[in-house]
């Protein structure tokens, strides 16, 4: 028993020392620039891996100031993203329980066509999940998480985004977030971004080309290779129009 309670207490010691690592790594962000993600690191090593699918040789990414990226391109990814960034505390509820909905919904219709077509042999495709993250619970994760979808990573990306509102301005979060998503292989922040698809420095971005990269933003290696996508420019469209009421921190 003793020793058991012992094993209870590491784990818990060695839980709170995690969570008190984060939270230094976030204060110091109100100052430092972060050099790397841990998905970006997961990224690198899956290429070192397995190589590019797409050929391109060098990884693309190089701060800007949150001045030097276009107000079009902050209010596109606002429209598209979390149109509530500027009002909420990191974490939508409502978003997240109509997201849990959604994909209950999903996955039943998956399993009735999963059991329709072991009658008839054809092959069908996963669910497709949706979340339902702010644009601060977004770089929680991409900040310091894996991708995996489990309650306790879910739990984890809770609790970061809480802290990166606490210690962190609004203003600060988007930068750091628009500097750091990814926007294709290799292809990380809008300044690379905008450079990558329309060879232009991110300040320059017009309302259409902010709007068409923050579209891509849940898909952005689909999107790379199918910018002819129909519901690329439909979308696109769409975040266009919506762009004005977005607010700006």
């Amino acid at each position: 028993m003793r020793a058991l309670l012992r094993l209870l207490a590491c784990l818990l010691l060695a839980g709170l020392a995690l969570q008190l690592f984060f939270v230094l790594r976030i204060a110091a962000m109100v100052v430092v620039d972060p050099q790397s993600t841990a998905f970006q690191r997961s990224e690198a090593w899956q290429i070192a891996v397995h190589g590019r699918a797409n050929g391109k040789k060098e990884w693309a990414q190089r701060w800007v100031p949150y001045a030097q990226i276009s107000d079009n391109l902050k209010r596109a990814v606002i429209a598209s993203e979390d149109g509530e960034f500027v009002n909420h505390y990191g974490v939508e509820w409502d978003a997240i329980e109509a997201a849990r909905k959604r994909n209950e919904r999903a996955e039943e219709i998956a399993a009735r066509r999963a059991a329709q077509a072991a009658r008839t042999g054809k092959a069908v495709r996963p669910p497709k999940l949706r979340g339902g993250s702010t644009i601060t619970q977004q770089l929680a994760k991409n900040l310091f998480l894996s991708g995996e979808r489990t309650l306790l990573r879910k739990g984890q990306e809770l609790v970061l985004a809480t802290a990166l509102e606490l210690l962190l301005d609004k203003r600060r979060i988007l930068e750091i977030y628009l500097n750091n998503v990814e926007w294709g292989e290799g292809v990380f922040g809008a300044e690379a971004a905008a450079q990558h698809y329309f060879r232009k420095p991110a300040s320059r971005l017009s309302a259409y080309e902010a709007a068409r990269l923050a579209v891509m933003l849940p898909s952005p290696k689909f999107f790379e290779t199918r910018q002819g996508s129909g519901y690329l420019a439909s979308r696109t469209s769409t975040i266009v129009a919506r762009m004005s009421a977005a607010e700006l921190p």
